[in-house]
């Protein structure tokens, strides 16, 4: 058990209060924020309980009572009950499922009464949690198998029933999880895999039907197949440490591709995507060959690599224009530019960017935003709350909320390093890739830089259920690293 003697310091003398006053800030200016996004001249009384910054107070009062709960009790209380409280909130989150009462099309939300609940925003520390105690557990290996396998379906398991109440923004966060694995050991190569899918979705999207050159070849389809090629061949350097032969394939693809398009340019015009998924496939042969025959696993995990990307790319045209739903399908079509649609799918990014935009330097000073006031940015006090921000601050007030934000993640990187055990610093990092992710998703969807998956910005959009799971993944690890010092009997 621990115990306190004279030489250890209290709970309260060992907080963090550099993340607390970090945490306080964020609190201020969220609330500044949402009395200007929910402002209304009819009722000028901010702190009224029928508005929605009056409301807000609230939230926050009993957020930081929670906070006060949550520092109180005994931290081994969390490492106790982790798969406890992992359990009851993946049997709540399959119980919403089926949830009769939908609030803008998702089954997401729990309504008692007069007060509505969103178990998906609680799942995040019970998951972390859970997976911070499984990930210290003695024997745990994250390079076996059966244990990433299992560390990925601990995350995974409430991702798969938050999609199933078709809040599929909430269920991309729990993807944060990966930067945690990231750090605690997990190759390079699928971090790296999951970035370069990414690229060839948008590149492959974006320019798939458009030309090259005055050929009949997509630039998307070609493109992205030449990525497909050079990266394989750069992880033959890096995973097997050949360089020469690195080069060789490199310089082969290249020359290959180089020579069938000036051939499709000048001579004979004809589609050269069949060219490079002929060169695709003789090195997937070959990879293969040289894995058998050296037995040197890495050929055959790049030969992988290759056949996945070509079949997730195919895929994924595929998948976006007869699986996705039509509002989805068109916000990415939005995003990618395919589409100008200011007056529908691009309406909300639209008008949020002028938002900002009129912000200008210094801002039009608090309460005076007009594209707030007259409510032209739909849900601009929860998930499009930042383009208040930008009208009323203007820049200088963007960039310190965005520098508030960096300082948390410093801090809690600098936190979790200094953990003595591996159940704190996993969890620590649970809790900053999670912020990260929604920050800049956050962020980066009112820019029109992401696509609108209707995520909140932590302690600034409006509403209980953000605030308060926000709150428990904080105070828990500040709880955990206030006793790193105390001596365990």
């Amino acid at each position: 058990m621990a115990q306190k003697t004279d030489n250890q310091p209290g709970i309260l003398r060992s907080l963090d209060w550099w993340t607390m006053a970090i945490y306080v800030a964020l609190l201020i200016f969220g609330w500044m924020s949402v009395c200007g996004a929910s402002y209304s001249f009819s009722e000028p009384d901010v702190f009224s309980l029928s508005t929605r910054s009056g409301m807000q107070i609230v939230w926050i009062g009993t957020s930081i009572c929670l906070a006060f709960v949550v520092l109180m009790l005994d931290d081994r209380y969390y490492d106790t009950f982790a798969y406890a409280l992992y359990g009851l909130m993946v049997l709540l989150l399959f119980a919403t499922i089926f949830n009769p009462v939908s609030i803008k099309g998702s089954r997401s939300w729990l309504v008692l009464g007069p007060l509505r609940v969103q178990p998906a925003e609680f799942a995040k520390f019970a998951t972390a949690l859970a997976i911070s105690k499984f990930m210290s557990t003695y024997g745990f290996n994250i390079h076996r198998l059966r244990d990433f396998l299992l560390s990925c379906a601990i995350v995974m398991l409430p991702m798969g029933c938050i999609v199933l109440q078709n809040e599929t923004g909430s269920a991309l966060v729990y993807l944060a999880f990966f930067l945690m694995f990231y750090r605690e050991g997990m190759p390079g190569s699928i971090l790296f895999t999951g970035v370069a899918l990414v690229l060839y979705f948008v590149v492959g999207i974006r320019y798939e039907q458009i030309p090259l050159w005055d050929t009949p070849t997509s630039m998307g389809k070609f493109v992205v197949l030449l990525l497909i090629q050079l990266f394989s061949a750069g992880m033959v350097y890096l995973y097997c440490n050949d360089k020469r032969k690195a080069m060789q394939l490199a310089g082969f693809t290249l020359c290959v591709t180089l020579i069938f398009l000036l051939f499709s340019e000048y001579v004979i015009p004809f589609d050269i995507v069949w060219v490079q998924l002929f060169v695709c496939a003789l090195l997937i042969g070959y990879f293969m060959y040289q894995g058998l025959s050296s037995r040197i696993s890495n050929y055959l995990y790049i030969a992988l690599f290759s056949l996945g990307s070509i079949i997730f790319f195919y895929s994924a045209s595929f998948m976006l224009n007869n699986v996705a739903k039509p509002y989805q399908r068109e916000r990415i079509n939005v995003l990618l530019g395919l589409e100008d649609d200011n007056s529908g799918a691009g309406y909300n990014v639209h008008q949020s960017e002028i938002a900002i935009g009129s912000g200008g330097l210094r801002g039009k000073g608090f309460l005076n935003g007009t594209q707030t006031k007259l409510k032209f940015v739909p849900e601009q006090d929860t998930d499009f709350i930042f383009c208040t921000v930008g009208e009323e601050e203007g820049f200088l007030g963007s960039a310190g909320v965005l520098l508030l934000f960096l300082a948390l993640i410093l801090r809690l990187i600098y936190l979790s390093e200094r953990q003595p055990f591996k159940f704190g610093r996993v969890y620590g990092y649970c809790v900053l890739s999670i912020f990260l992710f929604h920050v800049f998703i956050n962020v980066g969807m009112v820019l029109g830089l992401t696509p609108v998956i209707g995520i909140p910005l932590p302690f600034f959009s409006y509403g209980g259920s953000s605030l308060w799971g926000f709150t428990l993944l904080l105070f828990i690890f500040l709880r955990i690293d206030a006793s790193r010092n105390l001596i365990r009997t």
